[in-house]
């Protein structure tokens, strides 16, 4: 008798939660699609930026004027320097003596005239001095006059007693012509003592009346009001002295002696000189360029900036131009006298660039040089900044032309494209 083996049926169950096959591999081939598509995307759009043009800043370059700005003629530029329009007569205007204003008759932009009242002090007690002082005038001169009065009448009285005793000696002793004569010089001591007296209340009531005149705030030179430094009712002083005083009451300025003040560095200071021609644009009117004349190179130099200071004259004239504007200078280069004769070659054009197309490359100076819509370093001998410009001493010809911006890392070959 054979006995059958009994199944195991604890090991027959149903998995539910796992999905058919056929459903996982038409699972596993969708995430392979879409993994090779973003593939193929990302390429396809790494391809497209290497090879798509950059848009880029350029510059041209022209041997002998600086680059990219609109300059308007006048000659090569020798130096390229920043700085600001100041006016060389310029003052902060402040009362002599301490006191609360009281009127102010100017505001900014007002023209006012050498000596004019532009302010004045609470001045009633150095007004009540004046006229106190000018009484105690008038009560010397009057005790004055009788003083003299006294010494003419004294006089009169001893020549009388001198021709008696004169013609008679009996009538008049020795002794009163005597006494006579002591009472004309005692007379005359006295008027001599208030004489002094009148001398000095004129005295005190010239400084009474400089006191009073030292309220007035008058205007130094001719010129015009820049700024408002106190208003009515504060108290002002010679110098600031804390709290609620005030310096200044006004800012004021000549304006026909408005020059530019730059910084060139000293690399280049050999290349200025007084009375040299130069162009200036301000950085309000970037398109309109005005004369200029160099008036002075500051004799000295800054050792933490390394630069000179050099002042520039503004020929033309322009009510535009203002104080603290900022303003480039061009120096022009001026052919330099050959003691040689017509045979002496001409000096080499200058070439200067702005600082940003000098870009630093391992230790080395290079430009990048767009030809045919790509990228190309060069090697250059560039002089030091001045006025965010570079001089080119070697490496370029004029003509070529640079990045100077919209590419932070170029490369050799990069497609690039001039931006408007």
């Amino acid at each position: 008798m054979s006995v059958t083996p009994t199944a195991d049926l604890s090991k027959l169950r149903i998995n539910r939660d796992d999905p058919p096959p056929a459903v996982k591999r038409a699972v596993g081939r969708v995430l392979w699609l879409v993994v090779a598509a973003v593939l193929i995307i990302a390429t396809v759009v790494i391809i497209g930026q290497r090879g798509a043009a950059v848009p880029v800043q350029t510059v041209t370059v022209s041997a002998g004027t600086e680059h990219g700005a609109g300059s308007n003629g006048g000659g090569a530029v020798a130096v390229v320097a920043n700085g600001y329009v100041v006016a060389r007569t310029k003052a902060a205007v402040s009362a002599k003596i301490p006191g609360r204003l009281a009127v102010l008759s100017v505001s900014e932009g007002s023209a006012v005239q050498k000596g004019q009242i532009i302010a004045r002090l609470d001045n009633a007690d150095y007004a009540a001095a004046v006229g106190q002082a000018e009484a105690g005038v008038a009560s010397a001169r009057a005790t004055l006059i009788e003083a003299q009065s006294d010494r003419d009448q004294m006089q009169r009285d001893y020549v009388r007693v001198r021709d008696v005793h004169a013609q008679n000696p009996n009538l008049v002793s020795p002794q009163e012509v005597e006494n006579a004569d002591s009472r004309v010089k005692q007379a005359d001591a006295r008027l001599s003592a208030q004489s002094s007296r009148v001398d000095a209340a004129l005295a005190g009531l010239r400084v009474a009346q400089a006191n009073l005149e030292n309220t007035y705030i008058r205007a130094p030179f001719s010129g015009t009001v820049l700024r408002k430094e106190a208003e009515v009712g504060e108290v002002v002083a010679p110098s600031v002295g804390g709290g609620l005083t005030r310096g200044a009451v006004v800012t004021m300025a000549d304006l026909a002696t408005l020059e530019v003040e730059v910084d060139v560095n000293e690399a280049y200071i050999a290349r200025i000189h007084a009375g040299q021609q130069a162009r200036i644009t301000l950085d309000a009117y970037p398109d309109t360029a005005f004369r200029g004349s160099v008036r002075q190179v500051i004799p000295t130099a800054d050792r933490q900036r390394a630069t000179v200071q050099v002042k520039v004259a503004i020929v033309d004239r322009d009510p535009r131009i203002l104080t603290e504007m900022g303003a480039k200078v061009e120096f022009l280069q001026a052919p330099r006298p050959s003691a040689a004769g017509a045979n002496q070659p001409a000096e080499r054009p200058r070439i200067i660039v702005p600082a940003e197309a000098v870009r630093s490359d391992n230790g080395r100076n290079v430009v990048w040089v767009i030809r045919e819509g790509r990228l190309h370093s060069r090697d250059v001998d560039a002089g030091p900044v001045s006025g965010n410009f570079r001089e080119i001493r070697s490496g370029l010809s004029g003509g070529e032309q640079l990045l100077v911006g919209g590419v932070e890392t170029p490369r050799e070959g990069q497609r690039v494209k001039t931006a408007p």
